[in-house]
């Protein structure tokens, strides 16, 4: 399991990491405080709070395609 929070700032960031999601074959969630949604359900993701920093959390052994494509939005105070 991999988890980094991430900063979106936009509609186009937001949109961007529901693509990012339904691109990669194993489940992967959004969470915001005691939220957690499918990050591939774009309705769902709007359902989360965007005010301060989202955790992804993928369900994966090999995560490097995904770190790469969430690389941008990563929280600067969130990086492990």
């Amino acid at each position: 399991m991999f988890e980094q929070k991430l900063i979106l700032n936009n509609l186009d960031d937001i949109k961007r990491i529901v693509e990012i999601a339904k691109s990669m074959d194993y489940d992967i969630e959004l969470i915001s405080d005691k939220f957690t949604v499918d990050a591939k359900s774009i309705t769902s993701v709007f359902t989360l709070d965007f005010t301060k920093p989202i955790t992804i959390r993928a369900h994966c052994e090999n995560n490097g395609n995904l770190i790469k494509q969430i690389y941008p939005y990563v929280s600067k105070q969130g990086k492990k």
